[in-house]
């Protein structure tokens, strides 16, 4: 008796724009704007319709390696899908290998100059993951390379998040998609989704019509633009039913561009908003706390040096303290000495550290200065407006208050002003030490230092009453710098 045969696996795409992305005869095809629709699977299963032809071959790139090999990135992603029709992995070259040997690579760019390796490359099917983090000279470079003797069509098929017009990175794909986006809203023309345009390049410009019959003589390119919404992905709404919840959670631009806003950016208002901060008389005494600093050196001028001191008790958010003056490098050390003196040893300080040796030494010399604190330097990673998101999010959502104190205009001026304003060292602070707060979602704890003391809480009880009513008999006194109750 013949064994059964095992019962085929079907592959097929989610109807709505998943499908029509994948069934486009578009020479490039773009599918995104928002994020959720299925873009990275779509693009996972876009070669599978070859890898019976012996010859095909397809490259899947992300921007760096991290991002094609994270916790279900698209390499992992990969398995779920490949070998069920008969794909060999490669570890060691990031490809799958199919019994007709079709392959199918992933690789990345992460350097702009990495694009030269793929001169003389023959690539059936080329794809971006998140083509927005790729630069225009990288994607036409590829382009060069978009070519096939495998019998399969050469062609291009991206996926991407919203990008603004004149970002430095991914502007080129804001522009390229212009016809299709709403310039006045920021939303996709959905009219206009998945309509085909054909282009060709004269000079530095691109030329467009809507028939190929526009350009005589020439062999034009077409592109269409597909893009997608979160509801238009079912299987991922019911994996994880919070996910939307998490995108509504996003700072107010973030989580619009997350819902696949093209033109939002940060104003004045928008990454914090005054309105979103109310004041209290003290925080609790059992709260977890930290200061942060950002750190500056020019006297009387410049940028400001500013130290913020934040409490986290049962998930709301205390900016407790702000000091903030242009002074010397000597000076500024002096402060946070003081400023440490008054906070007491429990609270640990995070110092910022910028880029490069000199950064790096004068962290080492505020460490030294505060040698008997619990102080650690900070490294600067990331844009600012990333590192104020989480800090954003909260505030928006009522769970971070400030008490009261001479320093809160200034603070909510500068936050309100928030990318335009002249300053933002109180915002980078109150980032920092917001961050170190919610790291790992723990409270915040140094290696060998030991929990407060009864003692020691009740010490720092008493100096939460003294906020607003006295300065410490140890305050500062220099110009541009002051303590709650100093005069002015």
């Amino acid at each position: 008796m013949l064994a059964a045969e095992p019962a085929a696996t079907a592959i097929r795409p989610q109807p709505g724009p998943q499908e029509r992305f994948l069934a486009s005869p578009a020479d490039l095809a773009v599918f995104g704007g928002a994020r959720g629709p299925g873009k990275s699977w779509a693009l996972l299963a876009e070669p599978l319709r070859h890898v019976h032809v012996p010859k095909f071959s397809a490259v899947i790139f992300r921007r760096t390696y991290p991002e094609i090999m994270q916790a279900r990135g698209l390499w992992q992603a990969s398995w779920e899908l490949y070998p069920a029709l008969g794909g060999e992995p490669r570890q060691t070259s990031l490809e799958w290998i199919f019994p007709s040997g079709a392959r199918v690579k992933f690789a990345h760019l992460q350097l702009d100059t990495d694009r030269y390796a793929w001169k003389g490359a023959e690539i059936a099917l080329l794809e971006l993951d998140q083509a927005e983090q790729f630069t225009e000279d990288q994607f036409w470079f590829l382009l060069t390379a978009n070519r096939s003797v495998s019998g399969v069509r050469p062609y291009v098929r991206l996926g991407c998040n919203p990008v603004l017009a004149d970002d430095p990175v991914g502007g080129w794909l804001h522009r390229l998609l212009a016809w299709w986006l709403d310039e006045a809203t920021g939303e996709p023309r959905w009219d206009r989704a998945g309509l085909i345009r054909w282009f060709v390049r004269r000079g530095e410009e691109l030329a467009w019509a809507d028939d190929p019959a526009a350009f005589p003589g020439e062999a034009p390119k077409s592109l269409t633009f597909i893009p997608g919404r979160l509801e238009d992905n079912p299987v991922l709404m019911q994996a994880d039913p919070s996910y939307a919840a998490t995108l509504r959670a996003l700072p107010y631009v973030e989580r619009l561009r997350a819902f696949g806003n093209w033109t939002v950016r940060p104003t004045a208002g928008k990454v914090f908003n005054r309105a979103w901060f109310p004041l209290v008389e003290a925080a609790p005494a059992e709260a977890v706390r930290v200061r942060a600093w950002d750190k500056a050196g020019t006297l009387g001028g410049g940028d400001y040096s500013a130290g913020v001191r934040m409490a986290a008790h049962a998930g709301v958010f205390y900016v407790e303290h702000v000091i903030r003056g242009q002074w010397s490098s000597q000076q500024r050390n002096l402060v946070m000495r003081q400023t440490a003196e008054y906070d007491g040893a429990a609270i640990p300080i995070y110092v910022e550290q910028e880029g490069g040796s000199g950064g790096k030494e004068s962290a080492e010399i505020s460490i030294r200065e505060l040698a008997g604190w619990m102080v650690r330097a900070e490294p600067v990673t990331g844009d600012k407006l990333t590192r104020m998101g989480p800090l954003a999010a909260q505030a928006e959502a009522g769970n971070v208050r400030l008490v009261r104190g001479q320093w809160n205009e200034e603070f909510l001026a500068e936050l309100h002003g928030v990318p335009e304003g002249a300053h933002d060292d109180q915002a980078d602070a109150a980032a920092m030490a917001f961050n170190k707060l919610t790291l790992r979602g723990e409270p915040l704890r140094f290696f060998g230092a030991a929990a407060p003391t009864e003692e020691e809480r009740a010490e720092q009880a008493e100096r939460q009453r003294a906020i607003g009513q006295q300065a410490l008999d140890a305050g500062i006194r220099a110009k541009g710098a002051w303590f709650p109750g100093d005069a002015r």
